[in-house]
């Protein structure tokens, strides 16, 4: 038998018409995903989904939780790893930190 691809459900609302930025639910909690070119990015940032870099130039999105003014919780994921974040399971990675 084939296995079938199962879109994942989530809720998505724009906050301008003309954004980049879009709030999503993701394990009751209301994010703030940014899209960005990254084509003025100089730095280099560690992706929590996958564990691997986010080179310079790589269009990818910035995720915090909504309601995080000072943006502390500001994390930086490869597109499809956002995309994909349900399917993935948490391991443990670099000193025993866990990924997300």
């Amino acid at each position: 038998m084939a296995r079938r691809n199962r879109r994942l459900v989530t809720e998505t609302r724009d906050l301008r018409p003309t954004s980049n930025q879009a709030i999503e639910l993701w394990q009751g909690v209301q994010y703030v995903v940014r899209q960005l070119s990254g084509s003025s990015s100089i730095k280099v940032y560690r992706c929590p989904g996958c564990d691997h870099e986010v080179r310079p130039a790589t269009p990818h999105v910035v995720v915090w939780p909504e309601g995080d003014e000072d943006a502390t919780h500001r994390r930086h994921w490869h597109k499809t790893c956002w995309l994909h974040r349900e399917g993935r399971r948490a391991t443990q990675h670099r000193g025993g930190a866990p990924r997300y």
